[in-house]
Order: structure tokens, then C-alpha cells, then sequence
């Protein structure tokens, strides 16, 4: 289907539902501001699904349409952009700056890249490494962008093994997006779906609480990724050799050194990035917020005496037009919680449903949803607020429904558009890499692999940890 033809259609179907919701005396038991609010809702999700328009753009007008209407007030909708979880982000794009400038991502990948001497060690080690960094570096597209000249420098020294190279060209961006799901700023999303459980369900969950039960998931489905992602792009040929990566290989591709003594900057990067996670993991110790930690770590990493980055050049790294997004669509699940319109839409769902086939449904949703919204966000900003709503109507725990559609929302490898950080390795001048072959190749093993772990983890193990299936 063209993009002009499911423009078309897109906004045919939401318009006709748009007119069906305003017009009085249709949907009977929908308050006036929840049938605006679901209008908006559809138009808004039919933009992003059907239209090239910027998502950020699309928001903003929603979020706007339902304050000038009084859906929401002012306060709400720009209350929501001071939001502790946004403010959380920024800092620590600040703090993900100060590290990059420092060339500590270099040090790290020579320390353990560079103890691969088969291709297997090879492959874990590196996503060993790769999940290290969603604990550096907020969104995926930040650690993509880090990760890159590691993987050229890996691809220099392989560059008579093309298949491992494709491998790894896979590999990256993989793991990055499945990873994700260990901490709280892994994703944009993330910070989405805390606030809408706030202001559905009073429900907050922290920085704590997100890394433990995220962490174990997004270190399984690694791994178990990276397995994948070996035996789809290689034969059993390709993965005998012995591999060996020098310091002097990864150097090419750093304006930092990667051996040798540290630097005062280094050490000292280290040493605040290495507080700032281990006050973040002790909050329920010192109880400070996760968003003040980040905040006194980005002033002491932007500080003119004991910093390595200047602020005015770290927020230049911050996405601004994210957060303006996560504002807006936060702004817009207050509407659908606040106007009764979430609860409204899932009324109609069929009782009697059990749990389990509850969080299949969700599960297999939000896995396949990537393929009709690739802004992971997007799909967050939709979904969730539905799901939280059905949860409840269905006795299922809002937290853990919630958390099984972000996780599993966190695939979307199928096609190169998919997601940031697979655009970005399908494209790189001069290196082989993968094609929409592989990427669909290995999806048809990693899609269903992912709705499964996310599954298990939410009825096995979550239950473990605090968070029950149902309440």
C-alpha cells in the first residue's frame, strides 16, 4: 500500500469515527469531554500510523486541542513537561555527554572485547557490554550512536570474515533495543508508562523498583538475542575461527586514548557516573529521587572545576523534541483517564477473560505494533493507557499489564524503518551489513523468543519480586 493510499484511508477512518463521537446522543454513557478526547485520540493515532508529519507535531497539537477545549487545563499540560521523569532524562543526557567526551566507552569496550578469542565469547561479550551501557546513556538512538565506532573498529578487524561482521552489525542494534527495558531512562516509553500508571492508578514505580525487575529480563532476552542473532547470519563454519581484537584496533576509530594511564577527567567521569547509579539503586535507603540525583550529577559533570563537558554543550545533546513528546502524550493519557474515555473504549471488551490470556492478548499487541507505529513512544503513549484501563477491568495488576506491553514493545526489528538504532546500522558506507532479509529472518525466531521470555517473566518472575499477576 502507498504512503498517499494509507493516508487516505487513515484519515477517512478517523475522521468517520471523529464525527460519529461528537454528534450528540451517539455512545450512549460517553461524557462530552470523553468523546472529544477519543476523537483526538483516533486522529492523533492515525496521523502517526498514516502521516510523515513529525510526531512531536502531531502531539502537541493534540495535547493543545483538548487544552483549549477544556478537556485538561494549562496547568496540566505544562505541569507535565516539569514532570520529575522528564527532568530525570535531561540530566542525564548531561550526564551520558560528560562520559562520551571522556573516551571511557573506548576503555570499556578494550576491556572486554578484547578477552574474545572465539566468536561465541565474542558475541556474548559484546552484549555483555551493550547492556552495561543503558545504564550510561538514556534512549536507545544515544546508544546506538556510541556504540557505532566501536563496531567499525570490530568490523576493520574482521573485515575478512563478512559474515561476522554482518553478525555484529546485528548484534548492535539488537541489543541495544532489547536491552533497553533494564533501567528506567533505557526509553522515552519508560518514562511514559510510569506517568500514566501514576495518573491512572497511583501507582509509582522508581528507579528501584524499574531496574529490578527489568534488569534480569533485558540481561535474558540479550543473551538469548545474541544467540539468535549468531545462528541466523552464520554457519557453522564462520563460527570456528579464532577471533582477536587489539587495543590498537579499536584506537583507530577513538579521538580518545583507550590504553594507558587514566586521565584525571576519566577517573573522575567514572567515579561520579558510578555514584550517581549506586544512589539511584539505593533510593529506598536514602530516599532522595532518582530526578535529584540526576540533577546534582549533571551539575557536578558540568561544573567548571570537577566536570568534563560544558553545560551549554551538554543540553545541545539533549532531545528536546522527545520530551516535548513525552509531555504531550502524557498530557493526553490524563485526558483519557481523567474523561473517563479509556475506561469507556475497554468496557466492550468480552468478560470472563482469565488473566493469562489477558496478558497474552497485550503481550502479542504490543509486539506486533511496531509494524503499524515505529516511534516506540508512539506506541507506549497508545497502548498503555488502554491497557492499564482493561487491566482493571479485567482483575489483572495494572503494574505488571503495563510493564509486559513496554517490554514487549521493546522489538521492533522486523524492518530497517522498525527503529532508530537498526536504520542506523542497515546503512553504513564502506561495511557490510545486514538486509531486510535478515532482519525478517531473524524476527521470525526473536518475535515470538521475546513474547515468550516477556510472558514468563511476567507470571514467574515478576510475581517474585514484588509485582502479582493479579491483585
Amino acid at each position: 500500500m502507498t504512503l498517499n493510499l494509507r493516508m487516505t484511508v487513515a484519515l477517512c477512518v478517523a475522521m468517520s469515527l471523529c464525527a460519529l463521537l461528537v454528534v450528540p446522543g451517539n455512545f450512549s454513557g460517553l461524557g462530552g469531554d470523553a468523546r472529544f478526547t477519543l476523537a483526538v485520540f483516533a486522529l492523533a493515532t492515525c496521523a502517526w500510523i498514516a502521516t510523515p508529519i513529525d510526531d512531536t507535531y502531531i502531539a502537541l497539537g493534540a495535547g493543545l486541542a483538548l487544552t483549549v477545549t477544556g478537556v485538561i487545563s494549562s496547568d496540566t499540560l505544562f505541569g507535565t513537561l516539569g514532570d520529575s521523569t522528564v527532568w530525570l532524562l535531561i540530566c542525564a543526557f548531561v550526564l551520558a555527554a560528560a562520559v562520551s567526551r571522556t573516551g571511557l566507552a573506548g576503555r570499556a569496550a578494550v576491556f572486554l572485547v578484547g578477552g574474545a578469542r572465539t566468536v561465541r565469547q565474542l558475541t556474548h561479550l559484546t552484549t555483555a557490554a551493550l547492556v552495561v551501557t543503558a545504564f550510561a546513556v538514556p534512549a536507545t538512538s544515544g546508544r546506538a550512536a556510541l556504540a557505532l565506532p566501536v563496531f567499525l573498529a570490530l568490523a576493520k578487524a574482521l573485515s575478512d570474515r563478512k559474515r561476522l561482521v554482518v553478525m555484529l552489525a546485528l548484534l548492535f542494534p539488537t541489543v541495544i533495543l532489547l536491552s533497553a527495558v533494564a533501567t528506567l531512562i533505557g526509553a522515552g516509553a519508560h518514562l511514559i508508562t510510569v506517568s500514566v500508571l501514576w495518573e491512572a492508578t497511583g501507582d509509582r514505580i522508581g528507579f528501584t523498583e524499574w531496574l529490578l525487575l527489568g534488569l534480569p529480563l533485558a540481561v535474558v532476552s540479550s543473551h538469548l538475542a545474541a544467540e539468535a542473532v549468531l545462528l541466523t547470519t552464520t554457519r557453522r563454519a564462520d563460527r570456528r575461527g579464532p577471533v582477536h581484537i587489539t587495543a590498537e584496533q579499536i584506537q583507530q576509530h577513538s579521538d580518545r586514548p583507550v590504553t594507558g594511564p587514566w586521565s584525571q577527567a576519566e577517573s573522575r567521569c567514572a567515579l561520579l557516573l558510578a555514584t550517581v547509579v549506586v544512589l539511584w539503586c539505593a533510593e529506598p535507603l536514602h530516599r532522595v529521587p532518582p530526578a535529584v540525583v540526576a540533577l546534582i550529577g549533571a551539575v557536578v559533570a558540568s561544573s567548571p572545576a570537577l566536570g568534563t563537558v560544558r553545560l551549554k554543550d551538554a543540553l545541545k545533546t539533549v532531545p528536546w523534541s522527545l520530551l516535548l513528546f513525552m509531555a504531550a502524550t502524557m498530557a493526553m493519557g490524563v485526558a483519557l483517564a481523567d474523561s473517563g474515555a479509556a475506561k469507556w473504549l475497554v468496557s466492550g471488551l468480552p468478560g470472563g477473560v482469565s488473566p493469562a490470556v489477558f496478558l497474552i492478548v497485550v503481550i502479542v499487541v504490543s509486539t506486533a505494533a511496531h509494524l503499524v507505529l515505529q516511534s516506540r513512544s508512539a506506541r507506549s503513549s497508545v497502548l498503555v493507557p488502554l491497557v492499564v484501563a482493561a487491566a482493571v477491568g479485567a482483575g489483572v495488576n495494572p503494574v505488571a499489564a503495563a510493564l509486559a506491553s513496554t517490554a514487549a514493545a521493546g522489538f521492533c526489528h522486523t524492518l530497517p524503518a522498525s527503529a532508530k538504532p537498526v536504520t542506523l546500522f542497515a546503512e553504513i558506507p564502506g561495511t557490510p551489513t545486514y538486509t531486510p532479509r535478515d532482519l525478517l529472518r531473524l524476527s521470525a525466531v526473536l518475535a515470538p523468543l521475546t513474547a515468550a521470555l516477556v510472558l514468563l517473566f511476567a507470571v514467574a518472575v515478576w510475581p517474585l519480586l514484588g509485582v502479582p499477576l493479579t491483585r
